[in-house]
């Protein structure tokens, strides 16, 4: 692996992150993996990122504490319900209450500045915008601006001495097909955390948009979730 094409990887340590991380390695990149500790209700995803980070052999892995909860409007950072049994129709329609404010552009931002300091200009980001669940920073559109934002904005950029890439590899992929590529890359799906709103053992509701989406993918792969369930939808 060459130690000039270093990549920060975003790690939530869910199905599409583990997939893009292993994307990153098989593409020869020296991965630094990064998470968020938000104030997310679903914490249990960041002893994912762990065991996934450890188990890829990242050169570094970080968790950086950002409390998010201090913002009111999310789901996932609130006393907020997260939305149940909710058909592909209705997810598509409106951007739903688990939308947490901005979350992707900070992640990026901090993303970026971490990469600089390593003298690396990669990041990679497992959005999507084929199964995904409305979020306005999961489109093509979100990420060329952020690439754009990315040359202008670092000293690197505009100095001339690096040119920036976001990577989204999964952006046009369904669920089904994300999972196709990680299994083919040997992701144990196992190790990932999806649910918005798993109990106090970490099990999934197999109810929210979510899991949801996680449980169709896997059908429609023709493969078995192997995440533990309280409900499977």
């Amino acid at each position: 692996m060459s130690a000039d094409r270093k990549a920060v990887v975003l790690l939530s340590g869910g199905l599409d992150s583990s997939t893009t991380l292993a994307i990153a390695q098989a593409e020869g990149f020296d991965v630094h993996a990064l998470s968020f500790d938000y104030g997310q209700k679903h914490r249990f995803e960041l002893e994912a990122a762990r065991k996934l980070a450890e188990v890829a052999g990242v050169s570094r892995h970080v968790i950086v504490s950002l409390d998010m909860s201090q913002f009111e409007g999310s789901a996932l950072t609130s006393d907020l319900a997260v939305p149940k049994d909710r058909s592909l129709t209705e997810m598509e329609s409106t951007i739903p209450i688990t939308y947490v404010p901005a979350r992707n552009t900070v992640f990026l931002s901090v993303a970026m500045g971490w990469a600089e300091s390593l003298e690396a200009s990669d990041l990679f980001i497992g959005v999507n915008a084929v199964d995904y669940s409305g979020y306005p920073d999961c489109r093509p559109e979100f990420v060329r601006a952020f690439e754009t934002l990315a040359n202008l904005a670092t000293k690197s950029g505009v100095e001339g001495t690096a040119k920036w890439k976001i990577h989204a590899p999964l952006i046009q992929l369904t669920k089904a097909e994300i999972i196709r590529r990680g299994n083919e890359l040997g992701v144990d799906y196992a190790l990932t955390h999806t649910c918005y709103d798993p109990d106090d053992e970490g099990r999934a509701c197999g109810r929210c948009d979510a899991c949801l989406l996680r449980l169709q993918g896997f059908a429609q792969a023709g493969l078995s979730d192997p995440a533990c369930y309280r409900i499977r939808a």
